[in-house]
């Protein structure tokens, strides 16, 4: 997502951080790279200049001194990121009441797909959903929507022989009494003309849908702020939805387009399966982006695959930052549900950046039977205080043997365990609620620390 630009905003970062001086030249050189970088992402050039603007004034600054004039460019360049990114939108599942979340968008969105992910998303949440379909023009688009919610035990409800949507809408809706999270599909035009806008309006009149959200695909770059604009005057949308993050380079353009709206961006999609779906905070974004990760993201992608009591234990142990070597196995085994280590390796502190070797886990089932076996040979204390084995080679050899391994895979366990509880331990003290509010001059700190360092964890 956006890799290209997240590799130039961590080269800016480390060579500002690393700088004996801030002169002119190199001061230069860094907005010339970030102003091309941001440019392929289709970011809008005017807010381009302006970010350059700030960043070359900050460097020239006489009332900062030297010293704390890198720490001070590092925060300018972050904030200047998240202002053009926009503000944090949540989609609030509102108590006693029926929620009815109305989708709109063009042909080629993928609106239907993302429906079923957004009624997954809240299902899993222990929320009571049904998915409606009311697109009654695209031909395959009921019987779409029908076999994504068998397929992933959601509730749906569509008319297969009824043409009309308002009328579909009149006869489910005594079904659906029991349900808190209402998920409606509704017809898709090639653009906004007049016939759909009307049975919008109609529909919306009759339904009175709590949010009313467009899904746009993220490949369509600046142009989602026009649109965004166009199904706000018709329509009034609460908010956005944009698709296909992971397959384009102008999701830059259209993040920031929506921001430059009132329609701020809820969700982005990032894949094609089920639970290819994340919430949008634009700090946990620029985080993963510089490297930082986004460990209340990866928890929420916990929380798509396992059950409430298993989400309850992982997040304290997050927050006191460790993992036991039985919660790390089933957390790895989590990643495969997720998509693989590849598609989450972003969301761990100091992974986002690392350019590992094709398959890092894999042979992954493989590798996930031999670590089991690894660790049921392992005595409780061992499970819980892993350090202790790594000065005692007796120990080592003992467990070997009796998982039927060598003593090079329980050390490669060893070594998979230590850097993700490394970076766990590192990252308990940033909460979401720290980010929410800014970097600290002590998070600055520990950040260029970080990027200062030259040395790269190695993967076998």
């Amino acid at each position: 997502m956006l890799e290209k630009l997240g590799e130039t905003l961590r080269k800016a970062t480390n060579r500002i951080a690393n700088a004996i001086f801030l002169d002119k030249g190199l001061v230069d050189s860094i907005v010339k790279d970030l102003q091309r970088a941001l440019i392929e992402a289709d970011v809008n050039i005017l807010l381009v200049k302006q970010l350059s603007d700030t960043i070359r004034q900050a460097a020239v600054d006489e009332r900062i001194k030297e010293i704390d004039k890198k720490e001070h460019m590092i925060k300018i360049l972050h904030d200047e990121l998240i202002n053009i990114l926009g503000q944090h939108k949540n989609l609030k599942i509102q108590e006693k009441i029926q929620n009815k979340i109305m989708l709109l968008g063009l042909y080629g969105a993928g609106k239907t797909t993302t429906i079923a992910k957004l009624g997954n998303y809240y299902a899993k949440r222990g929320f009571r959903v049904a998915l409606i379909g009311l697109d009654v023009h695209r031909p395959a688009a009921k019987e779409q929507l029908k076999q994504l919610a068998e397929k992933n035990k959601l509730t749906c409800f569509v008319d297969m022989e009824e043409n009309d949507a308002l009328k579909t809408w009149k006869k489910l809706e005594s079904k659906l009494k029991n349900y808190e999270v209402l998920i409606i599909d509704t017809a898709g035009r090639h653009n906004l003309d007049k016939e759909l806008v009307q049975e919008i309006e109609n529909l919306g009149k009759e339904i009175k849908p709590t949010e009313t959200i467009l899904v746009m695909p993220a490949d369509i770059g600046q142009a989602a702020k026009q649109q965004a604009a166009d199904f706000q005057k018709a329509l009034n949308i609460n908010g956005v939805i944009i698709t296909r993050m992971d397959s384009t380079a102008k999701g830059g353009g259209a993040l920031t387009a929506c921001a430059e709206t009132s329609a701020g961006v809820y969700f982005i999609t990032t894949g094609e399966k089920i639970n290819d779906i994340e919430e949008f905070n634009p700090e946990s974004f620029l985080s993963r982006l510089l490297g930082m990760g986004d460990l209340q993201g990866l928890l929420e992608k916990i929380k798509s695959v396992t059950d409430k009591k298993s989400q309850e234990k992982l997040e304290k142990k997050f927050q006191e930052g460790k993992l036991n070597l039985d919660d790390f196995i089933e957390q790895i085994k989590s990643m495969n549900q997720l998509g693989g280590f590849d598609k989450i390796k972003s969301l761990i502190p100091g992974l986002g950046s690392a350019k590992l070797p094709e398959n890092v886990l894999g042979q992954q089932q493989e590798k996930i039977a031999k670590w089991e076996h690894i660790i049921k040979s392992m005595t409780p204390e061992e499970k819980s205080n892993p350090e202790m084995l790594e000065k005692q080679a007796s120990r080592i050899k003992r467990i070997a043997q009796g998982s039927g391994t060598n003593t090079s895979d329980v050390k490669a366990l060893l070594k998979q365990y230590d850097m993700i509880n490394s970076f766990i331990k590192d990252s308990s003290g940033f909460s979401e609620e720290d980010m929410s509010k800014g970097m600290s001059q002590k998070q600055l700190q520990k950040l260029m620390k970080k990027f200062g360092k030259k040395k790269m964890m190695k993967f076998r």
